[in-house]
């Protein structure tokens, strides 16, 4: 049985958008081949919450579409004065019917009525059901189960099951209440088991997600509870149901899942972790100008190049990402009505405050967990890209596009040369930001020495004809 309390507060959905949920997973959508997606749900309610919008994308899309379910969830209320376990078991069936409709009208629905709670003693009979199940249609099929890792029992063993079954590099896994019992602050700890290099996105649009809505609401003894009467409560409190209700379905992916990413997903292009504050303070601990900001001509040249490539003549809004010391940071403040500078560590924002205006704001962030909200025309990432590594890299992309205003310009540069530290190079850093921002390029300078590309949204209209000489 489930090993926690559903009751509990858990995790809030705040603290997964913070650790880059909604964007860290590699974006995923389903292959052109595939004929048939197969939704497996240990309980009436887990297709709708763990795959739901993937349900409703596919059949929108024409692809025949099955649902099976292993048990009839009558073990939700086992404390209800009101409702006996077969009468649930109806409701939810009932439930379940309403909610497949709303997804993917039409979808083909498997009842295996094994016991709720007991399907690690029913390996064989529930194989039979995901085996049937997807011999519902013919052709090229995804199959979607519940997370081999998740806390749920049930979620567990048809996890496995389903692997043993089709395999895993045919398999598809979303997590349900990881989402409430782990706690991505804690890296080391219970959300350490999240394969976070192995995480697939599935970016929902807004049918596809009211569609999902209207599915839970279908679910109503589980988002509603049976009655007042204690014991009757709601399974689904309103913190659960935050996990669900978000932009992005995340799934685990192994072998051919992993591959088929969609276009525009860019691989990490390194396994190495970021570097850590630690790495930073020590840094600075031992220079007052580590990287010579200050005194070398090279500095000064590649920043007057940096400023000279900005297409607009005034910004009202500026973020910089990685401020170190502030040089930078005080040539923009000349070209902007306000400045967030953000850095990692305290002595370098410390050195910024004593040469910085009024109307720049400086803090210490961790990025891209710890991202500033808000909206910004311009958004610069000058020699921080490199210290991304593996899905970081990819994170802090596409946190950085998401802060652009709708005219927003995202400028960076980073040098060339290889450095031992860093986990990525600066033209990986600039080959992710082509490949994944979806911006265009107004400029791209390159040298030996850095590389400097200026991104817009499409299409990037030359200064001539911003300003009305074409």
């Amino acid at each position: 049985m489930v090993s926690f309390d559903h009751r509990e507060e858990g995790t809030p959905e705040e603290s997964w958008r913070q650790a880059g949920i909604l964007d860290r997973p590699v974006r995923w959508d389903l292959p052109d081949d595939v004929a048939h997606l197969v939704v497996l749900a240990a309980h009436p309610d887990d297709e709708t919450l763990g795959a739901g919008g993937l349900l409703a994308r596919a059949a929108r899309a024409g692809l025949a579409t099955t649902v099976l379910v292993a048990t009839d969830g009558e073990g939700s209320h086992p404390a209800s004065g009101t409702y006996g376990p077969a009468e649930v078991a109806r409701l939810r069936r009932y439930e379940l019917l309403d909610a497949t409709h709303a997804l993917a009208t039409g979808a083909t629905l498997h009842l295996a009525g094994l016991p709720d709670g007991g399907l690690r003693e029913a390996r064989e009979p529930l194989a039979r059901a995901v085996r049937a199940a997807i011999a519902t249609h013919p052709g090229p099929t995804v199959v979607c189960a519940p997370w081999r890792g998740d806390p749920h029992r049930d979620h567990r063993v048809l996890g496995e099951v389903a692997a043993e079954v089709v395999g895993s590099d045919e398999l598809l896994e979303y997590p349900i209440w990881a989402w409430h019992r782990a706690d991505p602050s804690d890296p080391g700890g219970s959300a350490a088991a999240l394969p976070w290099d192995r995480l697939r996105g599935v970016r929902l649009s807004d049918d596809e997600l009211g569609a999902k809505r209207e599915a839970l609401r279908a679910h109503r003894s589980q988002v509603d509870g049976l009655s007042s009467a204690p014991g009757d409560e709601p399974v689904l409190h309103a913190g659960m149901l935050a996990h669900f209700t978000r932009e992005v379905e995340v799934f685990v992916a192994e072998g051919r899942a992993v591959e088929d990413g969609a276009p525009g997903a860019a691989a990490p292009p390194s396994a190495r972790a970021s570097l850590p504050e630690e790495f930073f303070a020590a840094f600075y601990a031992r220079h007052t100008d580590p990287w010579g900001f200050e005194s070398r001509w090279y500095e000064q040249r590649k920043r007057e190049i940096t400023l000279a490539a900005l297409p607009e003549q005034r910004y009202a809004d500026a973020l910089e990402v990685g401020c170190s010391t502030g040089v930078l940071t005080v040539a923009l403040a000349a070209r902007c009505d306000r400045v967030l500078g953000i850095d990692i560590a305290d002595r370098p924002l410390a050195v910024a405050r004593e040469r910085l205006p009024g109307h720049v704001r400086l803090e210490k962030r961790t990025t891209p967990d710890d991202w500033p909200e808000g909206r910004f025309d311009l958004v610069v990432l000058s020699e921080v890209g490199y210290y991304w590594g593996g899905p970081d890299l990819d994170r802090g992309v596409d946190r950085a596009v998401g802060s652009l205003a709708s005219d927003g310009v995202l400028v960076a540069c980073h040098w060339r040369h290889p450095v031992e530290e860093y986990p990525t190079s600066g033209d990986d850093v600039h080959r992710v930001l082509q490949e994944r921002s979806g911006l265009a390029t107004l400029v791209h300078h390159e040298e030996e020495d850095f590389v400097l590309d200026v991104l817009v949204p499409a299409p990037a209209a030359s200064v001539a004809r911003r300003t009305g000489l074409l």
